[in-house]
């Protein structure tokens, strides 16, 4: 009987052997493994988000995460939990059940901290008593220039990019993450067991053609005249003329990078890109070159100006200063921003002509430069475009644009007739919905002849003119300037009609007579009721001074135009 039992029992012993050894051997293997395995990720370091000269405006810096061994920590789980959540502001009870974790050996308790105060947190707990705590590589999301081009940057999640060209770019700049197993004994890494690291892979740097230093410049120029106006917003785009390259898009209020919850939300996007606004009288430029390109008129056409104008609609339109029939040159018509006169000129057009110009110009359409959220304005389909439409879009209202697309619009004058399409990117680069964008891609068309374009530029100079132009503030001592204020009534949110607010512009180039920079400005609503020349022209000015300094533009030492603008 003995011997029976004896049997009996080495029998089992020698099937489970024979199981263990003989049939399946590496499940049994792994399964034994896995009690003392652990998997961590080896978070890959995101790329730089860069100015045209190589600085930051977003860089990944050391950090850590720090993470715990939940069978060292579970047994002073809530005092630990108290403990961190003092020193790391973690939540409590999420951070006392990872702390609790059961059949866990590594659980993530904070990420994205910064080296130091990690590491003081973990050598703390150490000193307390607490076991179990240690760090990994964690690559901190940094922004040096704080709210410098924020609203393009935009910031990031714990671990997602939430705006901005963090998330519209973010394949490029996530890079892969790679991974680590590693075996474990009594809470130590075993240095001779199962060891197997997949190296993460970098993100690529984004190389963008914002100038860092232009852009703090210009926000702080377009801060300034925000505040001292009273007004609700602003937004200001600086380009090379040239290239149609993005040298600032300047929003305010803005935003810190690093800090992104402490501003509101309204203030997180980029207005210049997604605020749907009349341009008012900046679109006459637009208007009057199509005309002389057209052969319909000259900078010395001759138009006798009512004291107002019914079009048979149900309002007259009027000009913004108040006279009787006055004599005005097309030059004159620029020069005192006219309504009325535009109005008189543009009737020269026939069916169809100044709405193909318009979209030649790029209005109703967006840019695609890489911004999230753009809007692509608003040009009336033929199928709504009236007499009566034609009119008001004639002078600026009754169509919408945004910042860029004007911009770019009024840099097509400037580039002898030109469009060149506006770049944010350096090179080339592909965005979310896998539009390619950049640089490398950059398209050009002519919408009109260069005999036009400087014509107009030639009338553009008398704005600035301090004795016949609506905006001498926007002249730049020593350079011959371009330009063209803008006053335009707002459409109300609540009412969908003109509440009694205003959007004052100013857009320009300089030298007039060969072009290097194309400057836009806008302000939402300034409460001191000022206009586009005494408002947004002094801003105008000094970004435009800044510019031509920085870059080296000498003056051409020619003289201005002196084009009539009565007769």
């Amino acid at each position: 009987m003995g011997f029976v039992v004896i049997a009996m029992a080495l029998s089992v012993f020698g099937a489970r052997l024979v199981q263990l050894q003989g049939l399946d051997p590496n499940s049994y293997a792994e399964m034994a493994a896995a009690e003392g395995l652990v998997e961590v990720d080896l978070p890959a370091a995101r790329g730089d988000i860069l100015d045209r000269n190589g600085e930051p405006l977003a860089d990944s810096v050391a950090g850590l995460m720090v993470v715990a061994d939940p069978q060292m920590t579970a047994d002073r789980a809530p005092e630990l939990a108290k403990f961190l959540y003092k020193r790391l502001h973690v939540d409590y009870a999420s951070t006392l059940a990872k702390l609790r974790e059961q059949g866990s050996r590594f659980e993530y308790i904070a990420r994205r901290v910064p080296s130091t105060r990690a590491t003081q947190v973990v050598d703390a707990a150490a000193e307390a008593g607490f076991k179990g705590l240690d760090t990994r590589r964690d690559p901190l999301r940094d922004y040096p220039a704080g709210d410098v081009a924020a609203n393009l940057v935009g910031f990031m999640g714990t671990d997602e990019p939430l705006a901005g060209l963090e998330r519209t770019f973010d394949e490029q700049l996530a890079g892969t993450d790679g991974s680590a197993k590693y075996e474990v004994g009594g809470g130590n890494r075993i240095p001779l067991g199962d060891n197997t690291v997949t190296e993460p892979v970098d993100g690529q740097d984004l190389h963008t053609t914002i100038d860092l230093d232009l852009q703090w410049y210009t926000q702080r120029v377009l801060r300034q005249t925000v505040e001292s106006s009273r007004a609700e917003s602003g937004f200001a785009v600086v380009m090379d003329t040239r290239t149609g390259e993005l040298l600032a898009i300047a929003d305010d209020p803005t935003f810190d990078s690093n800090a992104p919850t402490e501003s509101p939300k309204a203030d997180l996007g980029s207005r210049a890109m997604q605020d749907v606004y009349e341009p008012g009288s900046v679109e006459k430029v637009l208007t009057l070159s199509s005309l002389i390109d057209l052969g319909e008129v000259t900078p010395r056409t001759r138009i006798q100006v009512p004291s107002q104008l019914d079009d048979g609609g149900t309002h007259p339109i009027h000009d913004w200063f108040s006279h009787g029939t006055i004599r005005l040159t097309l030059a004159g018509v620029i020069a005192k921003s006219s309504n009325i006169g535009t109005v008189l000129a543009s009737k020269r057009f026939e069916d169809g002509q100044l709405r193909s110009y318009l979209e030649s110009f790029g209005l109703g359409r967006r840019t695609d430069i890489g911004v999230r959220g753009e809007t692509p304005g608003i040009l009336p389909d033929d199928s709504l475009w009236t007499p009566q439409t034609q009119d008001r879009i004639a002078f600026g209202q009754s169509l919408s644009v945004n910042a860029v697309q004007m911009a770019a619009a009024v840099n097509t004058i400037a580039n002898d007739g030109v469009r060149i399409s506006p770049s944010l990117i350096e090179g080339s680069a592909t965005t979310e919905d896998g539009a390619v964008v950049g640089t490398d891609h950059a398209t050009k068309h002519r919408v009109i002849s260069i005999s036009a374009a400087r014509q107009t530029a030639h009338m553009m100079e008398r704005v600035v003119d301090p004795d016949v132009g609506v905006a001498p503030a926007a002249a730049v001592p020593g350079y011959r300037v371009a330009g063209k204020t803008g006053t335009a009534q707002r459409v109300g949110a609540e009412c969908g009609c003109y509440d009694g607010t205003f959007t004052v512009s100013f857009a320009g180039f300089a030298p007039a007579d060969d072009p290097r920079f194309t400057i836009y400005v806008v302000v939402q609503n300034p409460g001191n009721g000022g206009g586009g020349g005494s408002v947004a022209g002094p801003a105008f000015a000094k970004i435009m001074s800044y510019a031509l300094r920085r870059y080296a533009v000498p003056p051409t030492g020619t003289p201005p135009s002196r084009l009539p603008v009565e007769w």
